[in-house]
């Protein structure tokens, strides 16, 4: 465990009681806003990868998903600033680029399949899929933001190849492969 380091001990600032808060730029704005809902649904997705990660047993793949953790974190800074000029690191090309090498290996690894499967042969697939729907519902967030106001298109890009990634490893973390019958009924026992 690393040294934790020293901070101030209180995290109110009460400046959120009317129903505002800060973007990283200060500009206030209300908590329900479409920059905050989308930041905050990112947020959402960090936390559900922290959550695999104490179910996922290959190594790589967890030292994959914390750096996955911090790029979501510059896709943050970049939703949570309303001024382009005081963006301090953007998406890269190359960072979309090993997403889709990630995507690659794992789908190797998962190996060929036809169709749809159930979701949730393992703890480790169960939460990658809930951290990929998440995902591709912060891409809708994104898109819708958008169209109002400036953003990155690499930030766009980036969260559409994330949920690949993640769709590619959570495949791979299945534990068993059931395809969805077409023809079944619901059933009951």
């Amino acid at each position: 465990m690393t040294d934790k380091k020293e901070y101030s001990s209180v995290i109110y600032t009460k400046g959120g009681d009317k129903g505002t808060t800060s973007l990283y730029d200060g500009v206030r704005v209300g908590k329900d806003d479409i920059r905050v809902d989308t930041y905050g649904t990112v947020d959402e997705l960090g936390a559900y990868l922290g959550y695999a990660i104490n179910y996922i047993e290959d190594e790589d793949m967890i030292e994959e998903i914390r750096s996955i953790q911090n790029e979501l974190f510059v896709v943050n800074h970049n939703l949570a600033t309303s001024n382009p000029e005081k963006i301090q690191r953007r998406i890269t090309e190359e960072e979309i680029n090993i997403l889709e090498r990630l995507i690659d290996k794992y789908m190797e690894r998962a190996g060929k399949f036809d169709g749809f499967i159930i979701n949730g042969t393992s703890k480790a697939a169960s939460i990658l899929h809930i951290a990929r729907t998440v995902c591709r519902r912060a891409e809708r967030r994104v898109v819708s933001l958008a169209r109002e106001v400036e953003i990155d298109p690499r930030v766009v890009k980036f969260i559409n190849r994330l949920s690949d990634t993640l769709y590619s490893m959570a495949r791979y973390s299945e534990t068993e492969i059931i395809d969805v019958d077409w023809e079944g009924q619901l059933k009951i026992k």
